[in-house]
């Protein structure tokens, strides 16, 4: 089977180009399941629930989060309600939502999907460390497909939790950090991994926002209101393949321009 996972989408040029341009892509790249990591689609902070709706409807099968998965509260009650939109599964068991979902593919196969957030430099309630191992055998269990989100900071954090779910998890997808890293490859023992699969969205920026903004801010240290951007709106993200067994056994960089 071949999955897509759609990286850090942005603001609505992000969402744009998902609804827009998805649909098209599974049918052409023969892709049984997507994945998109949208912690940043509600005006570049957040999501909103009318927004997983509008993403689940153009074909996403599951939405990842990271470190705002908060930043907009109206969404709270659908983390909880609704199954296949995860916020960082090693946060408190108290926060509302849930870390883990499995869904079917189009091919029928079910799929595990994990969302783990890094700790170094960033909120982790529990070190991803200590429970990731754990959460990929309960995940096997259901599952023969495990996919792990990684929103981390760190390139050495994501670079070791490849390495710790080689052979155990089908995939470990880095995000956060919006710059698509140039290391797809498949892993001893047939895990697919990326130490950052991009951002999807307006590349004309400092990832994401308005450049003037941004250069603004650094230039003066002021408290500045940041704005996203809108140009050269491009999907990155990663295209991996998988057995029956869910051993990967292919992986790709993925890069889609908005042709515009």
């Amino acid at each position: 089977m071949r999955i897509l996972f759609i990286a850090d989408a942005f603001a609505a040029a992000g969402r744009r180009i998902i609804e827009e341009r998805v649909p098209a892509v599974r049918r052409e790249r023969g892709i049984d399941f997507v994945i998109a990591n949208a912690e940043n689609v509600a005006d570049g902070v957040g999501i909103t629930s009318r927004i997983a709706r509008k993403l689940f409807a153009a074909g996403v099968d599951v939405i990842t989060l990271g470190n705002h998965a908060y930043r907009q509260r109206e969404v709270y009650p659908y983390l909880d309600e609704e199954e296949r939109i995860l916020r960082p599964a090693n946060y408190p068991d108290s926060a509302p939502g849930h870390g883990t979902c499995v869904a079917e593919a189009a091919d029928g196969t079910r799929v595990a999907v994990i969302n783990l957030i890094g700790s170094l430099f960033l909120d982790a309630a529990v070190s991803p460390f200590a429970v990731a191992e754990r959460m990929v055998d309960a995940a096997r269990a259901q599952a023969p497909v495990v996919v792990v989100d990684f929103h981390a900071e760190a390139t050495s954090e994501k670079v070791a939790m490849g390495r710790l779910l080689a052979g155990k998890a089908t995939a470990v997808l880095g995000t956060h950090t919006h710059i698509q890293t140039n290391d797809a490859t498949v892993l001893p023992g047939g895990t697919a991994y990326i130490t950052d699969a991009g951002m999807t969205g307006p590349h004309d920026s400092v990832i994401g926002v308005r450049t003037d903004l941004v250069l603004r801010r650094f230039a003066t240290q002021l408290p500045i209101r940041f704005e996203p951007a809108e140009g050269d709106v491009r999907i990155e993200g990663a295209i991996f393949e998988c057995d029956g067994d869910g051993r990967a056994t292919a992986m790709e960089s993925f890069r889609l321009l908005d042709n515009r």
